[in-house]
């Protein structure tokens, strides 16, 4: 899938103008806040918030500026995932799933050293996840991406625990964001 796939999955997943009152995130269109379109410039009314303005936003801040493009030169199912897990959840936390995944997979760091959980891809992350397709092949992106999909629903889990008008949402998440 290219980028704009992504975007366009995305953008059909969010559905248009919502502003449900259990959603801390208030007004939103198109899966983007009111919030982010107004940090990006956008001062009109949410309810007719551009699509295109929308897609920029996911391509800057949920793939360029987080490395997922980087990612999906090597795995490009699981930089799929962590778009799609970065706009729901905010890109860091998707890095932080890798990164806790690839430090989980390195058979105690004989297949390569672990690193910190910082939630920013840089070098150190894309080593390691090189070296963790060189050691595991083909399969090992299967692999991995059930490794990323797996702390993300727990995740979704824990939050509707912590905040219980979350629970609103957990099916949806769990229909929609897991697998899919």
């Amino acid at each position: 899938m290219t980028i704009d796939q992504l975007i366009d999955d995305v953008i059909a997943r969010e559905g248009g103008y919502s502003d449900h009152p259990a959603d801390r995130g208030g007004p939103t269109r198109w899966g983007v806040t009111e919030r982010i379109a107004r940090a990006h410039g956008y001062a009109g009314d949410m309810r007719v918030f551009p699509r295109s303005e929308a897609a920029a936003i996911y391509r800057r801040l949920y793939w360029l500026r987080p490395r997922f493009d980087q990612v999906a030169e090597r795995a490009p199912a699981l930089a799929a995932e962590l778009f799609d897990t970065g706009v729901n959840m905010g890109p860091a936390v998707a890095a932080r799933f890798l990164q806790r995944s690839l430090n989980g997979l390195n058979r105690n760091g004989r297949d390569y050293p672990d690193m910190g959980v910082d939630g920013q891809i840089g070098p150190i992350t894309l080593a390691a996840l090189a070296a963790f397709l060189d050691t595991r092949g083909p399969a090992g992106e299967r692999v991995l991406l059930k490794a990323v999909e797996v702390l993300q629903g727990e995740r979704y889990i824990a939050l509707a625990e912590s905040r219980p008008a979350n629970e609103a949402f957990l099916y949806g998440w769990l229909a929609n964001r897991i697998g899919s």
